[in-house]
């Protein structure tokens, strides 16, 4: 049984916290944020993909990276990704670009 992740990224271009970014996300497609008070905090989508937000290094400037993770394949982590990125730009002001092509 194959297990690998494959993930599509998108590059938020504003300046926010992980916990904020997790918190806009979740708001945006109505989901609870899983294993909050984890390391890796993530948000399941419709669908079986989930959300992780990775934060730029200390002293690094922004971009913030949410990636799309889904053992279904990466076309289908791609759609989750693009789904996500139009739930975004419906209802923030961020900047956000998808870091894969289709």
């Amino acid at each position: 049984m194959d297990s690998r992740e494959y993930c599509a990224t998108l590059i938020v271009r504003n300046a926010v916290t992980k916990l904020e970014a997790l918190a806009v996300i979740a708001l945006a497609v109505d989901r609870p944020v899983s294993d909050a008070r984890t390391a890796r905090p993530y948000i399941e989508l419709e669908g079986g993909a989930r959300v992780e937000v990775e934060i730029p290094k200390f002293g690094e400037p922004p971009p913030l990276a949410v990636d799309v993770y889904s053992t279904l394949g990466f076309e289908h982590a791609a759609l989750g990704a693009l789904s996500l990125l139009q739930r975004l730009e419906e209802t923030t002001s961020w900047t956000v670009k998808p870091d894969f092509v289709l």
